[in-house]
C-alpha cells in the first residue's frame, strides 16, 4: 500500500509556513472552524479573481486576511467597494461582530506558476467539455514556459464523458517529491460535469529553495518599505 503525503504539508517545517497563523490558541476548534467558513467563503466569492492562496492572521482584536490573488482588481472592485462588502460580511456572519478585520490584496506574479489558479482553470475548461488530454497539455506546455522545472496534472474520473472512471496522469520535467529543499507547489480540486464530478490534481516544481518560502512576510516586507518611503 502507497502511503501518501501532502507535498505541503510535508515541507511544513522545512520550507513552508503555516498558512494561519494565531496569537491565542483557545477554542482551537471554534478558530479553525471559522478560519475555514472565511477561507470557503473568499474561495466562492472570488472564484473569477484566480486565488493562489489565502493567510488569516489573528491578534487577540483584529483579524488579518491577506489574499493573494492573479486578477486582484475582481475582488477590490470600484472605489474598493467589493473589500467593503468582503470585510462587512466576515464580520457579521463569521465573527459576529466580535473583532475587527483587515483585508490585504496582493497580486500573483505568476499565475501560470501557482497550482491552485492552473487546477481551478483545468476544471473551468474541463466543465466547459474541452477534451481532458487537450487541457492537459496546454496548461503543461503555459506551465513550462512560464520557468517551471517540472509539472504533472491528474485527472479522475468519467473523463469525457465514458461510462467507467479511471484516472490519466501528464507530466513534463521532474517533479522531486520526496526532497524537502524541492519547492513544489500543490493543489487539487473538482470539476463537475454532467456526468459527475472529476478530481484534478496540479504539481508545479520551481526549483530547489534553501530557505523558507514565506510569502506573506515578503508582501509585508514590501508594504512596510512602501509606507517608509
Amino acid at each position: 500500500m502507497g502511503h501518501k503525503v501532502h507535498p505541503k504539508i510535508h515541507r511544513l517545517p522545512v520550507l513552508f509556513p503555516w498558512s494561519s497563523r494565531w496569537v491565542k490558541k483557545a477554542n482551537y476548534a471554534d478558530t479553525l472552524r471559522e478560519d475555514i467558513l472565511i477561507r470557503e467563503y473568499l474561495q466562492k466569492k472570488g472564484k473569477d479573481a484566480q486565488i493562489d492562496s489565502i493567510h488569516i492572521e489573528r491578534s487577540p482584536k483584529h483579524i488579518t486576511v491577506t489574499i493573494f490573488a492573479g486578477k486582484p482588481g475582481v475582488i477590490i472592485g470600484r472605489g474598493g467597494q467589493g473589500l467593503d462588502v468582503l470585510r462587512k460580511d466576515i464580520e457579521r456572519k463569521f465573527l459576529h461582530m466580535i473583532q475587527k478585520v483587515k483585508l490585504n490584496i496582493q497580486e500573483v506574479s505568476s499565475p501560470s506558476l501557482s497550482a491552485q489558479i492552473v487546477a481551478e482553470s483545468v476544471a473551468k475548461d474541463t466543465e466547459g467539455r474541452l477534451p481532458y488530454r487537450r487541457v492537459i497539455k496546454q496548461h503543461i506546455e503555459r506551465v513550462m514556459k512560464a520557468g517551471a522545472q517540472g509539472v504533472k496534472i491528474g485527472m479522475s474520473g468519467r473523463l469525457n464523458g465514458v461510462e467507467i472512471a479511471r484516472a490519466e496522469k501528464l507530466s513534463q520535467g521532474k517533479i522531486p517529491l520526496i526532497t524537502f529543499r524541492s519547492n513544489v507547489d500543490y493543489a487539487g480540486t473538482v470539476a463537475h460535469t454532467l456526468q459527475g464530478t472529476i478530481g484534478i490534481k496540479v504539481w508545479i516544481y520551481k526549483g530547489e529553495s534553501f530557505g523558507r518560502v514565506d510569502r506573506l512576510a515578503d508582501a509585508n516586507q514590501v508594504s512596510a518599505q512602501k509606507k517608509a518611503a
